[in-house]
């Protein structure tokens, strides 16, 4: 068996990223090799830079270069709808529909029993306190439907009685039961939107 470390080692790295396989991370690592050095550079910088100059937004927990994104920063979005997301990526993904103009908050998973998760690992402690502040007129959960995004929704829900001027809506199930957002075509996150229900 032929090894070779150094290739090995980008491989072992590569696997360790989510959703990639050894046999996927191997046929990157093989790519990689045969890109001309100026484009590995760049991937290489790219990569470098967005760890360095990217963070979370302070109030949404979406990727931003600065203190705040460029969402939570415009001021003609409406603040009076949040939607709630699981990752920031779906912030990502819900804005390709191009039919939401509130804001988002990121709650960095879901509960999940099993896995060890639950509300006191999320980021709802701030979304209740967005709750409170009194300027809040709709929150729409935009979670994956499968148990556990089931299950942060109603307990969401239920936290957010306590502010009865607070509309609690989940978008609807245009989005299939097991799928992710992240797999989800934009015209169906739009209809998933439009229909949106109350919990």
């Amino acid at each position: 068996m032929i090894r070779n470390r150094i290739f090995e080692n980008c491989l072992h790295e590569l696997s360790r990223l989510p959703g990639i396989g050894k046999k996927t991370a191997g046929r990157l690592a093989l790519h990689i090799l045969k890109m001309k050095d100026e484009d590995v550079k760049r991937l290489a910088e790219s990569i470098t830079t967005l760890k360095e100059k990217t963070v979370f937004c302070k109030l949404c927990g979406g990727i931003s270069e600065g203190e705040l994104c460029s969402i939570c920063s415009d001021p003609y979005r409406d603040k009076s709808k949040i939607c709630v997301v699981e990752e920031p990526r779906d912030i990502f993904i819900l804005e390709a529909t191009g039919s939401f103009t509130g804001l988002y908050h990121v709650l960095g998973g879901k509960i999940s029993p099993l896995d060890g998760i639950g509300p006191d690992e999320l980021n709802i402690a701030d979304l209740l306190k967005k709750g409170a502040s009194g300027e809040i007129e709709e929150v729409i959960i935009a979670l994956n439907p499968d148990v556990e995004g089931e299950t942060t929704a109603v307990y969401i829900s239920r936290q957010l009685q306590n502010y009865p001027d607070i509309s609690v809506t989940k978008i609807a199930s245009g989005v299939p039961i097991g799928s992710h957002l992240e797999y989800t075509d934009e015209i169906t996150l739009l209809k998933a939107l439009e229909g949106r229900t109350r919990i």
